[in-house]
């Protein structure tokens, strides 16, 4: 049985991760008391005694918890931003990598995906390897999130009883977390340019990718890339790509308390303008259902055991 030890279990994401794991008998999960899960060498001890550990931690101190296991034989995925473009850390996204499941299997060090970059990862990577999309095309991307996207900070914020907002934007330096994993893992030129907002709802997702297909040299067809995308993810039990779907049904909460990741192709009548569009939950897919999906695969369980489909 392979025992697990959540560093940073009573975060938003930690939380959510442990509710997929609650009940299971095919894990053991390390738990510390509550008077020394802060104290460094309890700490160190979990950390070195499990076979996985899942880091649910800031940046510096994801980093310092790598530094802390001083073994060859614990395992990390690391939900942070740390080292989603590192080299030798394995990006957990498994249904865009060139190796597909396997690249899990056995590696040791996962990097979480972040929500944003799972969604355009999951429209834009597959495009881009078909040659659908050229690697040096100037792509945007707009996307909404529920607010507990942006942690207990935000969660605060929005359910203090302030001046309520029904939606913002955000990032306006262009320079969130977020980007770098997108054009590194899809294979880009160019950065994409990537307009965030947050809506005055706890959960869910839409990314939307606009495409002016009639620029796009060769001109690829909304057929040609829905059929792309589909043949990607057949078989997939948590990718789909959604046909015969109604416009005005889609909002944010399309796939919002699930694991699910479901992609659309929109398109104008004559088909030079295309959207695709990706419907997650930011703490499914996009944060805590990645973690236990790829927690399953490096532990020789059932990819989907604990997920919410």
């Amino acid at each position: 049985m392979t025992s697990i030890f959540i560093d940073g279990g009573h975060g938003t994401t930690g939380l959510e991760i442990r509710q997929r794991l609650a009940g299971r008998k095919d894990i053991d999960l390390l738990e510390l008391d509550e008077t020394v899960r802060k104290e460094p060498e309890s700490r160190r001890e979990a950390l070195n005694d499990a076979d996985i550990v899942v880091l649910c931690l800031p940046d510096e101190a994801a980093r310092e918890a790598v530094g802390l296991i001083n073994n060859s034989r614990t395992r990390i995925i690391d939900a942070s931003t740390a080292f989603r473009t590192a080299p030798d850390w394995t990006f957990g996204f498994h249904e865009i990598d060139d190796l597909g499941i396997e690249s899990l299997r056995s590696a040791k060090r996962v990097s979480n995906p972040g929500c944003y970059s799972t969604g355009f990862l999951a429209l834009v990577k597959p495009l881009v390897n078909a040659g659908l999309i050229p690697a040096d095309w100037p792509l945007t991307v707009n996307a909404v999130s529920g607010y507990s996207g942006g942690g207990k900070a935000m969660i605060a914020e929005f359910e203090s009883g302030g001046p309520p907002t029904a939606w913002r934007t955000y990032a306006l330096g262009l320079a969130h977390k977020h980007v770098p994993e997108m054009q590194r893992h899809a294979g880009l030129v160019h950065a994409p340019l990537f307009a965030p907002s947050v809506a005055q709802t706890y959960r869910g997702m839409i990314v939307d990718v606009p495409l002016q297909a009639a620029l796009i040299p060769g001109r690829p067809t909304p057929e040609a890339i829905r059929t792309v995308l589909s043949e990607h993810y057949t078989g997939s039990p948590i990718v789909s790509v959604v046909s015969d779907f109604t416009e005005a049904d889609l909002t944010i909460e399309q796939a919002a308390n699930t694991d699910r990741l479901e992609l659309f192709v929109f398109a104008n009548s004559s088909g030079s303008q295309v959207r695709l569009v990706a419907a997650l939950d930011n703490l499914g897919k996009g944060a805590a259902g990645a973690a236990v999906q790829t927690l399953n695969i490096m532990s020789d369980l059932a990819e989907t055991a604990g997920l919410r489909l």
